[in-house]
């Protein structure tokens, strides 16, 4: 979160932004998780079983209550002490579809070797690469939470006469 040396306006946008981004993911965590497990159900089998429907609506609950507080608690941190973004935990939201889907022996699926690479554990390469894969309504929340950030550090790497 901003200090106050930061410009009162520009502090409180990106404080806006960031419980918007927060919100919107929070929101998308569990029908994303569900849409997931129905997508790749529906390819291997034609059809979503009751069992798994409901174990898809647990998981993507799961998420959202795992991955929320932890995006939450990144954002309120002042931006020069994140060590991390909300991308980074976001893109842990693949563990939850993917348990669904193991649980019920759906095979992964094949994969390019970069893919495999960057994310071993994806069988079903679901990890979400930017915000609007979680939901599109988040694309622009992100935009917005990344300009707001970014304009604060570089205001103050120019207070501290750094570029």
């Amino acid at each position: 979160m901003p200090t106050g040396d930061d410009d009162a306006d520009d502090a409180a946008r990106l404080v806006q932004y960031s419980a918007d981004l927060v919100a919107g993911i929070e929101a998308a965590l569990p029908r994303w998780v569900d849409a997931q497990v129905v997508r790749i159900m529906l390819a291997w089998s034609g059809e979503v079983p009751v069992a798994v429907r409901d174990e898809a609506g647990r998981a993507g609950r799961a998420a959202r209550d795992e991955l929320g507080p932890q995006v939450r608690a990144l954002l309120a941190l002042d931006i020069d002490e994140q060590r991390s973004n909300p991308m980074t935990i976001v893109r842990r939201a693949a563990a939850y579809p993917t348990a669904v889907l193991r649980s019920v022996g759906v095979p992964p699926v094949e994969r390019d070797s970069s893919a495999e690479a960057q994310f071993p554990d994806d069988d079903y390469d679901l990890v979400p690469t930017r915000f609007a894969d979680l939901d599109p309504s988040l694309h622009e929340a992100g935009l917005l939470w990344g300009a707001a950030k970014a304009h604060i550090h570089l205001q103050r790497r120019r207070r501290e006469g750094r570029r």
